[in-house]
């Protein structure tokens, strides 16, 4: 009888015991410290950078799905979806925003005063309003700036040694990118410098791209600079297929461009951004706070060169120029 009893009681017990598992399971994983990423692009094309990311995020002792959590949310090149995206992430009152790009990094401030935010793009930050300065940002903002519009000028000017007779030389752009403006006054900046002249033509949707090569066919440009943005990067393939039909050099940022065919690709490396924008939000999630730790200056940069492309179009590279290339596709 004895036995009975406290082989009862046992049993009460193990069964109260295993009642508290779910909840303290739950109650873990609600502890768990959760980072929003808001990309402008797919996951496909972002894997090279999440994995980059990632590393920098466990070298800090943050490892996804053990200690930490990624919501990932992503506009498919679409800058119409970035605003809900953002909204979406701070009703998820995540811990920490990171995001790529100038519309996501606006989108995200205006959704949230109070969730950090680590930003990533080419633009000044300072004169886009995002932060009071880049050693002070205040408020609850910091990032990333991965020489933009500096290596804009230098884009123009490597398609100018290449094809030096080029004038005017086109730049494409996105219209409805809020970095346009910036990037159209840096650049007549550094076509001013070089003594050419610029053929502006714009593309906000993949139907304008017929009408903005032959805009530049019918203006004589030589060559073409394309701007940075979403849509552009996301029809590399097909801007690449247009500059070759049309028999006229390109120089793009992104190493998507010269893989895809694209003569030259020459801008910042996102390996190394991704890697800053980790080890901020991996101090951000130890406590630091985001207007204290002054934006940083990614200074890697790479140039990649499609040697296939360079002789169908009739090109010969100086020596010089192959001698800086991190990579020549053959």
């Amino acid at each position: 009888m004895q036995f009975d009893r406290l082989a009862r009681r046992a049993f009460i017990t193990l069964l109260g015991t295993a009642a508290t598992w779910p909840l303290a399971a739950h109650a873990q994983q609600a502890s768990m410290p959760v980072i929003g990423y808001l990309g402008p692009g797919t996951l496909e094309r972002s894997a090279a950078r999440l994995r980059a990311l990632r590393q920098s995020l466990s070298e800090a002792g943050f490892v996804e799905g053990r200690n930490v959590a990624i919501e990932y949310r992503w506009a498919d090149y679409h800058n119409e979806n970035i605003p809900a995206l953002a909204a979406d992430l701070v009703h998820r009152q995540v811990n920490v925003i990171t995001t790529g790009g100038v519309p996501a990094a606006l989108a995200t401030r205006a959704a949230t005063r109070t969730i950090p935010i680590v930003f990533s793009f080419g633009v000044d930050p300072v004169a886009l309003g995002l932060v009071a300065s880049l050693n002070r940002p205040g408020g609850n903002i910091t990032g990333v700036a991965n020489l933009g519009g500096e290596l804009g000028a230098k884009r123009l000017e490597l398609i100018h040694e290449l094809v030096p007779g080029a004038n005017p030389i086109g730049l494409l752009l996105n219209p409805s990118n809020l970095s346009t403006e910036s990037q159209t006054r840096d650049m007549q900046a550094a076509a001013q410098t070089l003594g050419v002249r610029l053929q502006i033509v714009h593309a906000s949707a993949e139907r304008d791209f017929d009408a903005a090569f032959a805009s530049l066919l019918e203006a004589r440009a030589g060559a073409l600079v394309i701007g940075n943005d979403a849509l552009l990067i996301n029809r590399s393939e097909q801007i690449a297929a247009l500059a070759l039909r049309h028999a006229m050099p390109a120089v793009y940022q992104f190493p998507e461009f010269a893989a895809a065919g694209g003569l030259i690709s020459y801008g910042g490396s996102d390996i190394e951004t991704s890697r800053l924008v980790g080890d901020y939000t991996s101090r951000i999630l130890k406590g630091e706070k985001p207007g204290d730790l002054p934006v940083q200056q990614a200074t890697r940069t790479e140039l990649i060169i499609n040697m296939k492309t360079a002789k169908a179009l009739g090109l010969t590279f100086p020596l010089a120029l192959l001698g800086r290339a991190d990579e020549v596709i053959e």
